[in-house]
């Protein structure tokens, strides 16, 4: 399923610059960044919960959000881009 995830982390001191470092490295390994601090990640149901629950420890629960939405197997028919950057097959072949 494709899962999108954005985050809001207060860096307004080093430790939320710190939080916002290890929140984005976090996320480059189970998906693609597609903005600023918003991902897309393709998860099995495992794969998500476990991702879910490592980001919520990261952030600062008073100072910080996370989003999850959860778009399905069919996510094809979900997403629409417009505009500068142009967008990636999640599926796709990945040519480093």
């Amino acid at each position: 399923m494709l899962v999108l995830i954005t985050y809001d982390v207060n860096t307004s001191d080093a430790a939320g610059r710190k939080r916002l470092r290890k929140i984005a490295k976090e996320c480059v390994n189970y998906g693609q960044r597609v903005q600023n601090s918003v991902f897309e990640c393709l998860l099995d149901a495992a794969q998500a919960k476990r991702l879910k629950h490592l980001l919520a420890e990261m952030i600062d629960h008073e100072k910080d959000s996370l989003r999850f939405y959860y778009l399905g197997n069919n996510y094809q028919t979900k997403i629409e881009h417009i505009g500068a950057k142009a967008t990636y097959e999640p599926e796709g072949v990945l040519i480093v």
